[in-house]
């Protein structure tokens, strides 16, 4: 195995286990629901759409569609089903409006992918054809996803206080998207090193953040929360302690 093999293999394998940290952190949430039978006021937007992100991931990473990126969907098609777990008890113990509004959602996003999917299959012949659609796809939404924190980083300067952003879901952010960009950069596969060069950025800027307002983390009074900060992506439908305000994680 030669040294570039050896580091592209090094590197997916980080990014599979900083991916999967990132994949189980909302579990603190969802051992709530089910507890307390009740999605209170909290979104199950952010999981929906972190499973499309995953579902277009998973499938670009196949052998047919790009070579040599079995990691890819390893830890992908992980996050599909764990997502769809998510997902499911979301749906189990969510009121009939927000079932609802979930469930369309839900079907959205498999008649997206489902299109992919299809198009990639039937439509394309050539592989790289093929590649480029569904990279083009697959990029749109991880870069949406690495995005969603930002929400919590303005208020984060609003308010000086890294009271809502917890340092190990930022450090595993910029882990993670380290980790693929530079196993994109490896295997020269654009579709991965630019969203997650997209997410190192991002995972360094809330690093940055909290290094220089950790120190008022116990002295800044809360703010009153709007927006839905558990996966950093705003929302109407928001409880009044985010879920990882005490323990670290969403």
């Amino acid at each position: 195995m030669s040294q570039a093999k050896a580091l592209h293999l090094v590197f997916g394998v980080l990014g599979n286990a900083t991916g999967l940290f990132l994949f189980l952190s909302p579990s603190v949430t969802f051992k709530r629901i089910i507890m307390n039978k009740s999605t209170e006021q909290f979104s199950g937007i952010p999981y929906v759409m972190t499973l499309l992100n995953c579902l277009l991931a998973a499938w670009y990473g196949l052998p047919f569609i790009s070579p040599n990126n079995y990691l890819v969907s390893a830890i992908n098609g992980t996050g599909v089903v764990i997502e769809s777990v998510y997902v499911l008890i979301f749906l189990v113990y969510a009121p009939k409006k927000e079932k609802g509004r979930i469930m369309a959602l839900l079907f959205v996003i498999l008649a997206i992918f489902s299109t992919v999917a299809l198009v990639s299959i039937f439509a394309l012949k050539q592989e790289k054809k093929r590649q480029l659609f569904c990279g083009f796809a697959a990029t749109i939404f991880s870069i949406i996803m690495y995005a969603s924190p930002l929400s919590v980083m303005r208020m984060v300067i609003k308010t000086k206080s890294v009271e809502y952003m917890p340092f190990l879901l930022s450090l595993f952010v910029f882990l993670c998207g380290t980790s693929w960009f530079i196993y994109g950069l490896i295997g020269n596969d654009k579709f991965l090193y630019i969203p997650n060069g997209f997410g190192c950025f991002l995972g360094a800027t809330q690093l940055t953040l909290y290094g220089i307002y950790r120190k008022n983390k116990d002295e800044v009074k809360k703010p009153r929360i709007d927006g839905n900060l558990e996966m950093g992506l705003a929302d109407s439908h928001q409880p009044k302690q985010p879920a990882y305000a005490k323990n670290g994680q969403p």
